[in-house]
């Protein structure tokens, strides 16, 4: 009896998502596309994981390599510049959430205020434009605006009586001009998000905070910041997770000899010693790499669970 009680479900949840399918064909076929992306780059590419545990050789692919278990982790922890690299990339990272990630938000607030249609436009136009522009060229006229000859930013200290300062080769640099950069680039394009919340707002608790002569500080204050609050805190967690991850190649661009102390990042490392033809250590990459990627899924399952706790608002 208990056998036939246990067997009913499983097959009429087996016939209920076969119906289901064959009514909703068209929806799965337009799922289709999307799941087929996120196998082939996703999950496939999973299976070449265990590069990181064997000592990689292209003439015997992945399979035919030695197994080697944790000798490249081993080998990335024990090196000379492991706890520089941690610190230079947490710190770089931890500056970039703390001074930038309020930023949008503002600027969503401060367009939602905007009651001009073209003026609003043209500013939203005017801070999405720079998320458009390459890295490349990006750090090119980061060298052109503070070179120390010819950049308009040592004209400015010269003539208020300083002295011209030599940006990029000055380690302290290093971190003000990136993550300066970085919120130019996409403060603007991070705003979307948090328009898109602030336009749901049902426009009658704006008419009943008139009526209740509410000004537009108060409004801000008691309408717009609870509604941004839930997704801005999904927002911390997901950037959370990216704390030992960044902008590989404007750091790469942006190194030089002189600010290496705080230029040193993992990504830089990575790239340097895996994909650099001169060394391509494929195995001693791939293991730094799924050394991050663990390090930051803890840490973005740490800061969901704390977030959870303290304000019932989490990711899952």
């Amino acid at each position: 009896m208990n056998r036939q009680i246990n067997a009913r479900p499983r097959g009429s949840l087996a016939k209920r998502m076969a119906r289901a399918a064959q009514r909703d064909w068209q929806l799965w076929a337009l799922m289709l596309p999307a799941l087929a992306f996120f196998l082939v780059f996703c999950y496939f590419p999973m299976y070449g994981v265990q590069i990181a545990f064997r000592d990689y050789k292209a003439s015997f692919g992945i399979t035919g390599s030695k197994w080697v278990g944790l000798k490249f982790f081993e080998k990335f922890f024990s090196s000379y510049y492991c706890g520089r690299m941690f610190l230079n990339t947490f710190l770089l990272n931890l500056y970039g959430l703390l001074f930038g990630f309020l930023i949008p938000i503002l600027l969503a607030i401060l367009l939602n205020q905007l009651n001009r249609r073209r003026f609003k436009g043209f500013a939203q136009t005017a801070i999405y434009v720079p998320h458009f522009i390459s890295t490349v060229v990006l750090a090119g006229m980061i060298y052109l605006f503070f070179s120390p000859t010819n950049g308009i930013i040592n004209h400015l200290i010269t003539a208020a009586g300083g002295q011209p300062i030599y940006f990029i080769m000055e380690p302290g640099w290093f971190r003000p001009l990136f993550i300066g950069s970085e919120i130019w680039q996409n403060a603007g394009w991070n705003t979307i998000l948090y328009i898109a919340t602030l336009t749901g707002i049902d426009p009658q608790l704006y008419e009943a905070a008139t009526i209740d002569g509410a000004t537009r500080w108060e409004k801000i204050r008691h309408i717009d910041i609870p509604h941004l609050i839930p997704i801005a805190v999904m927002m911390l967690i997901l950037n959370c997770g990216s704390l030992l991850s960044s902008n590989t190649d404007k750091a790469l661009l942006l190194q030089t000899s002189g600010n290496m102390p705080t230029s040193d990042i993992l990504g830089v490392y990575v790239y340097s010693v895996g994909i650099a033809a001169s060394k391509a250590q494929y195995s001693y990459a791939s293991a730094i790499g799924l050394c991050l990627n663990v390090i930051n899924f803890a840490i973005i399952m740490l800061v969901n669970a704390v977030s959870r706790r303290l304000s019932d608002i989490s990711l899952f």
